[in-house]
């Protein structure tokens, strides 16, 4: 009977495995001690980017909605009549019109306009760049294999909550770098003196459960809007949102107007103008609703069958379609910031030096109260997030022990708190262990070396810049749906049976989409968790005084144990609390 003999590939793949375990590699990242080999943690790496690359185009597209350093002086004088130059703009009534805070909402001034797309590709190199360093950190010193980026749910408060829609909002884009700096220093003091996990276990589990559903559906809202998703939803005067989905050229802008005693029509001070909300006419008639519908089933097809990458690919199909011109679908009309955007993408390869969003950050507004509100509230959610994230990955790879600790913990713990502290230098949101590790781990990562070669990916993807910087808002709505619909995974661990743990949950979930706020929601659910508690507790502590009879009781109903990875749920709608592996990316 003949042998089989292994053929020249695996022949050759077994040594190259052979001689890196038994290498000072090897040796430093522990293959032979954890059970893997070389290859397998680069398969397990390209795993993990692939389900995460989306971040790129999503992150910088989410906090280019906040103006980033833009600002009016950004905007150029305009003739009175539009289709006018300004050179030209004399007699028959035609006058210049110098730039106001109106610049800055639709119809957006051309000045202001290229600024932000000078932003946006700022953005996309600071996402990679402080992806890539957190990785290296988290790789090189924890040894572990997680992949870090900037977090979704964070960059959408950083962008619509605490900045506001194209600075709309009460703290400054350089402000929030600053409290985002701030935090991050105070988040790798808490994580070197061992208090991160005991912070966790102060917040009422209920409202710590349902803060990652509620987040979830703050994100599906934002992906369903017209400026940064697919245009489903629009404005209704009657019931403030309804459907939508018309072409653009049937929706109009809306503005908080005033009649002066003359007759004339004038801005409301202070107030700002809304671009596209209302739909006219031709509701769901919308070209590129379609083709993100298209996507979006792509991408839930491609989870339905456990395809790995689903994001990316739906992204991908949505984005090429864009870029052809002449088509109703086009991301790049025959305007002048379309041509100059279709300039920019036909370079196709550049590296793009961060110029505006590199050390932006500003500490000047340290004295008002909403930047330490943002401040706390990052804080908050990334103690929640990103340690119940690093305990559910290391106890899904089987790294935990009966107490839930696990190797590497003290410098994972360090690692992504200073990448929080980079990232802001660079520009962006809160950096974060992603959830989306797990399929890394899936595919037998177990090292350091998994986090590395993610890293490696990131560094590749600084040079495609122009590409990045052409995929349209509705090829990045439908990634935000579905990455609500992974979150939501929470509400199976909320006790619904028990109304002093479902209604916190519920007033918690409820008000992150409906007042757009994350931090909104946070306090809407502590401070319902305490109002239905305080008489218990109460009564508790007069009993403990002695001071009423009976029974003395040490329960205050907040069983926040972190330890196993069960009870912090924020971040990590993949893992269930017994860190079972379910349906992903």
């Amino acid at each position: 009977m003949e042998m089989e003999t292994a053929s020249p590939k695996s022949s050759m793949v077994n040594r190259l495995n052979s001689a890196v375990g038994n290498s000072i590699v090897g040796k430093r990242f522990k293959f032979a001690e954890r059970k893997t080999t070389f290859t397998t943690e680069l398969r397990a790496g390209t795993a993990t980017f692939l389900t995460l690359a989306y971040i790129l185009a999503v992150n910088a597209s989410v906090l280019t909605d906040s103006g980033g350093t833009c600002s009016v002086s950004d905007c150029v004088p305009l003739c009175s009549d539009t289709t006018v130059a300004v050179a030209n703009c004399s007699g028959n009534g035609l006058r210049v019109v110098q730039p106001d805070v109106s610049c800055k909402f639709d119809p957006v001034n051309p000045g202001y306009s290229a600024c932000l797309a000078k932003v946006k590709k700022d953005l996309i190199v600071a996402t990679a760049a402080s992806a890539l360093i957190g990785c290296v950190i988290m790789g090189a010193f924890a040894n572990l294999p997680l992949g870090l980026a900037p977090g979704m749910g964070t960059n959408a408060y950083f962008a619509y909550t605490v900045v506001g829609y194209h600075g709309s909002g009460s703290v400054s884009y350089q402000n929030a770098l600053a409290a985002v700096f701030i935090e991050g220093l105070i988040f790798l003091l808490i994580s070197a003196v061992g208090l991160r996990t005991k912070l966790a276990k102060l917040v009422p589990k209920p409202v710590r459960i349902s803060a990652s559903a509620g987040i979830g559906l703050f994100l599906a809202f934002i992906g369903l809007q017209n400026n940064q998703g697919i245009g489903l939803i629009g404005y209704s005067s009657a019931t403030m949102v309804t459907l939508g989905a018309c072409p653009a050229s049937k929706r109009v802008s809306l503005a908080p107007v005033t009649t002066l005693a003359n007759g004339t029509v004038s801005l409301i001070p202070g107030g700002t103008v809304s671009g596209g909300l209302l739909c006219l006419n031709g509701r769901m008639e919308s070209p590129t609703f379609w083709l993100a519908i298209v996507g979006f089933v792509i991408i839930a097809y491609c989870m339905v069958k456990n395809v790995k990458g689903a994001m990316i690919y739906g992204i991908v199909f949505v984005t090429a379609v864009s870029w052809f011109r002449n088509t109703e679908v086009t991301a790049f009309p025959h305007t002048a910031a379309g041509d100059s955007a279709y300039d920019y993408f036909k370079k196709v390869v550049e590296f793009h030096p961060i110029k505006k969003t590199a050390g932006a950050l500003s500490f000047k507004g340290l004295n008002k109260g909403n930047f330490w509100e943002a401040m706390v509230t990052f804080l908050y959610v990334d103690i929640l997030d990103t340690t119940g994230t690093l305990y559910s990955m290391a106890r899904f790879a089987g790294f935990s022990d009966e107490k839930g600790n696990f190797e590497g913990q003290y410098a994972a713990f360090m690692s992504d708190a200073s990448a929080i502290v980079v990232g802001s230098l660079l520009g962006t949101s809160p950096v974060t262990a992603f959830v989306e590790s797990s399929t890394g781990i899936r595919e037998g990562g177990r090292t350091g070396m998994t986090a590395l070669t993610v890293a490696a990916y990131f560094f590749l993807s600084l040079f495609f810049t122009p590409l990045l910087a052409s995929i349209p808002a509705w090829a990045v709505g439908p990634p935000l749906i579905l990455v609500g619909v992974l979150m939501m995974r929470a509400v199976l661990e909320i006790e619904w049976n028990d109304m002093r743990q479902a209604i916190p949950a519920f007033v918690t979930l409820l008000l992150m989409p409906l007042t757009y706020s994350i931090a909104y929601g946070l306090i809407g659910g502590i401070g319902t968790f305490i109002v239905l508690h305080l008489w218990d507790w109460t009564v508790a502590l007069l009993r403990q005084f002695g001071i009423l009879k009976g029974p003395k009781s040490n329960n205050t109903n907040n069983d926040a144990s972190i330890s196993g990875g069960n009870g912090v749920h924020a971040g990590n709608p993949h893992v269930d609390g017994n860190a079972k592996p379910i349906d992903q990316v």
